[in-house]
């Protein structure tokens, strides 16, 4: 990828060269550094916002709340995975800060619902149907509230960055649900996994 950007800036200034406006792309460096860092100000803060308003609900217990909701579901989409195992509360969670829009709160919740699953992996060294599962909830990743969308709409000078809601949450689910269906029809034509040989990774 470092490749192909490298490729498309020599590109631009070669031609820029070509055609005599280096002035252009010089200006256009400088006012995309301005813009970056303008909207990642505006990123910051309301990611602050819904951070601290996650943070509010983790201590009311309506993100334990929620999570208590959607285990079931959990359960229905992760067969494999025993019914008091850990991975469970972690992938509702992970599911519950998605729809929040809090994807880098939901990322560490991730690896750890994913750590849990390749403990029950038989197989180490490729995923399992359960952590394939999880891969396209995440890859998908329905949302409520696009928190990150907004902010960037709002960095960007719209009026109304809130009517962005509905339609991101009508593509959402369609890709969500098109995602599990995918992965479980997949899993029809996936080999049943075997337990590897050498099984020192059991005990990480």
């Amino acid at each position: 990828m470092n490749y192909i950007w490298f490729l498309i800036i020599l590109v631009s200034i070669l031609s820029a060269a070509y055609t005599g406006r280096i002035s252009d792309v010089v200006n256009a460096v400088m006012k995309g550094a301005q813009t970056s860092v303008e909207v990642a100000l505006y990123l910051a803060g309301i990611m602050a916002f819904w951070l601290g308003i996650m943070k509010i609900a983790e201590k009311s217990g309506l993100v334990a709340f929620i999570s208590r909701l959607l285990t079931p579901v959990a359960r229905k989409l992760f067969p494999d995975v025993p019914k008091d195992n850990p991975a469970i509360g972690d992938i509702a969670m992970n599911f519950s800060a998605n729809a929040f829009g809090l994807s880098n709160a939901a990322t560490p919740i991730g690896i750890k619902a994913m750590k849990e699953l390749q403990k029950l992996n038989k197989d180490k060294k490729s995923a399992s149907n359960d952590m394939c599962t999880l891969l396209a909830m995440n890859t998908a990743g329905w949302q409520l509230v696009p928190a990150t969308v907004i902010a960037v709409l709002v960095a960007n000078g719209s009026k109304n960055a809130t009517e962005i809601v509905f339609p991101t949450l009508i593509v959402t689910t369609i890709t969500f649900m098109s995602a599990i269906v995918i992965v479980k029809v997949l899993e029809k034509f996936s080999p049943a996994q075997k337990p590897e040989v050498n099984q020192e990774g059991d005990n990480d």
